[in-house]
C-alpha cells in the first residue's frame, strides 16, 4: 500500500522531498513546531539546508506544505466517500466516517494538523487556507440549504455547520491522540454520525 508521502509526492525524483517532509513531521511532533529548527530537520533527513530552502522556502513554508498536503489527502478521501451520496444524512455519515478513519490511520499527521492549524491560519498562508476551506464547504453548505428548504433539516448559520458536523468527532480525536481515551475515533464513527444527524434533522412537532 502506498504511503501518505508517496501519494502526495510520487516518483523516484521526489524521494528527497518526501524524506524532508517525513523528517519534518517527526521533528514537529517530537519537539513542537515552534522549537523545531531547520538544522534539526536537516540532521534528521540527512539532507542539506539548501535543499530544504529550495523545496519549501523557509520553515513556515515547510509547515504549510505539510499541512496542505495532509489537508488535500483528507479532502480527497472525503470527496470520494460523498461523491455518490444523494441525501444529507448519508453525506453526514460519509464525512464523519472518513474523518475518523483518516485520523485513526494517520495519527501523526492528525496531531501535527491540530498543532499547526493556528500557525497556518494566522501566518502568510492564512488566505490560502481560507480560500480552500470556502471551496470545500461551499457545496456542502448549498446541500444543507437545499435540505432546509425542503424541510429535511433545521437551518443553521453557515459558519457553524462544520463545527456542529465534526466538532464532537474532532474533540474525541484530540483526546485519543493525547491518550486520554483508548478506542480509536473510527470505532465511534456511527455514534458521532447519529449525534450529528440528530442535531440537524427536523423533527415535526407531535
Amino acid at each position: 500500500m502506498m504511503s501518505f508521502f508517496e501519494r502526495i509526492e510520487p516518483g523516484a525524483g521526489k524521494k528527497n522531498k518526501r524524506t524532508i517532509l517525513s523528517s519534518a513531521l517527526e521533528c514537529f511532533n517530537e519537539a513542537g513546531i515552534e522549537a523545531t529548527t531547520i538544522e534539526m530537520i536537516k540532521n534528521r533527513s540527512q539532507s542539506s539546508i539548501g535543499a530544504i530552502y529550495h523545496h519549501f522556502g523557509n520553515k513556515e513554508g515547510l509547515v504549510a506544505a505539510l499541512f496542505f498536503a495532509a489537508l488535500s489527502d483528507q479532502e480527497q478521501q472525503m470527496n470520494e466517500a460523498i461523491g455518490s451520496k444523494t441525501t444529507v444524512k448519508d453525506t453526514i455519515t460519509a464525512i464523519i466516517d472518513t474523518y475518523t478513519r483518516w485520523v485513526t490511520q494517520q495519527p501523526d499527521l492528525a496531531r501535527f494538523m491540530f498543532n499547526a492549524s493556528v500557525l497556518v491560519s494566522s501566518g502568510p498562508h492564512g488566505q490560502q487556507l481560507e480560500n480552500r476551506n470556502k471551496a470545500v464547504f461551499s457545496p456542502l453548505i448549498a446541500l444543507f440549504k437545499q435540505a432546509h428548504r425542503s424541510g429535511e433539516i433545521h437551518q443553521f448559520p453557515p459558519e457553524t455547520i462544520a463545527s456542529i458536523l465534526v466538532g464532537p468527532a474532532e474533540n474525541y480525536s484530540r483526546a485519543w491522540l493525547a491518550k486520554r481515551v483508548a478506542k480509536p475515533p473510527v470505532d465511534h464513527a456511527a455514534s458521532f454520525a447519529a449525534a450529528a444527524w440528530a442535531a440537524f434533522a427536523y423533527q415535526a412537532p407531535s
